[in-house]
């Protein structure tokens, strides 16, 4: 009898991810991506299980269940944000693994993933055969790729003091207490957590640092209010990022940045369906903020592709 006559004979059904399925979500998911480690699951599980997931909706995910066992799961991160001073759902579309046997019933699994119509669903880290299913699906594209910007070189900025990010910040009419929620949760996943002031007003950012390649580092933008606020502050966000070891950032964008020296790199598209169209310079409470080694991991693929390469044969340029 061939597999799929063996997976037509029994009961495959998908629910929601429990607390008690835990352990063996994370086998599933250690089995199915071989470039991340048993504790990089047990670290991504644990922060879901503290993200202050909206009401009604999944905690962790959905998964493929054959005779009591996982064989297919979907992991969802669920988050309330604030779009023109209303509350609105976006669900960041995450790691997606079904073993071989049972991919006849994937579809299943985006099914339910995609069944709330009024949440926006969005995919940072697409692998590029998916892309075709994604779009079949009725995602688009919002981001085509990144501007690798060397932050300290712009030389008309407006002077602000930067400050790291402490417990005892306090919300107030320049800072709402949803962004003092942001900045301290992503200060816990590793996350370097800022704010400029300036005119007695606080502005926020977040920015995931990541590990050296040769000599070069790089911090990625997760946090902004609005990519020009990064622009207006670049300077001195720029000198407090290299005099900590990370002189190049990277910002989510659709080509170059003006105002800022840099080289844009079309690659690494994201992708959305549903109400709101997530903004470049907003990657909060997505994988790369929340799952680190994720992160690093998407360096790791950079690395393999040569797009260091990319940027040392690209003139740098300061876009007007």
């Amino acid at each position: 009898m061939f597999i799929a006559d063996v997976v037509s004979s029994v009961r495959i059904r998908c629910r929601e991810v429990g607390t008690s399925d835990i352990d063996g979500v994370v086998n599933l998911l250690t089995s199915g991506f071989r470039s991340r480690t048993h504790d990089h699951w047990v670290r991504a599980l644990q922060r879901l299980s503290a993200h202050p997931t909206p009401q009604g909706f999944p905690k962790y995910g959905y998964l493929l269940e054959c005779k009591d066992t996982p064989v297919g799961v979907i992991l969802l991160i669920f988050s309330s944000i604030l779009v023109n001073g209303e509350t609105r759902i976006r669900c960041n579309v995450s790691s997606w693994y079904v073993e071989p046997g049972f991919r006849s019933h994937a579809a299943m699994l985006a099914s339910h993933a995609g069944k709330h119509k009024q949440v926006t669903y969005y995919n940072v880290t697409p692998a590029p055969h998916t892309l075709p299913i994604l779009e079949a699906q009725g995602y688009v594209r919002y981001c085509s790729g990144s501007f690798v910007a060397a932050p300290a070189l712009r030389v008309r900025s407006e002077r602000a003091d930067v400050k790291v990010v402490a417990p005892d910040i306090y919300p107030g009419e320049d800072l709402p207490p949803s962004e003092v929620e942001l900045l301290l949760a992503h200060a816990n996943y590793g996350c370097i957590s800022l704010t400029c002031s300036s005119a007695r007003r606080r502005y926020p950012f977040v920015f995931m640092p990541h590990r050296k390649f040769g000599l070069v580092s790089f911090a990625h933008l997760v946090y902004c209010r609005d990519l020009a606020d990064f622009v207006r502050f670049a300077g001195p966000l720029g000198w407090f990022l290299t005099r900590r070891g990370y002189p190049l950032v990277v910002l989510d964008s659709n080509g170059p940045i003006p105002g800022l020296i840099g080289a844009y790199i079309n690659a690494y598209p994201k992708y959305f369906k549903g109400p709101d169209q997530p903004r470049p310079g907003d990657l909060a409470y997505s994988e790369l903020a929340m799952f680190r080694v994720a992160a690093e991991s998407s360096w790791r693929d950079w690395r393999r592709n040569s797009l260091l390469a990319d940027i040392a044969r690209k003139r740098w340029v300061h876009s007007k």
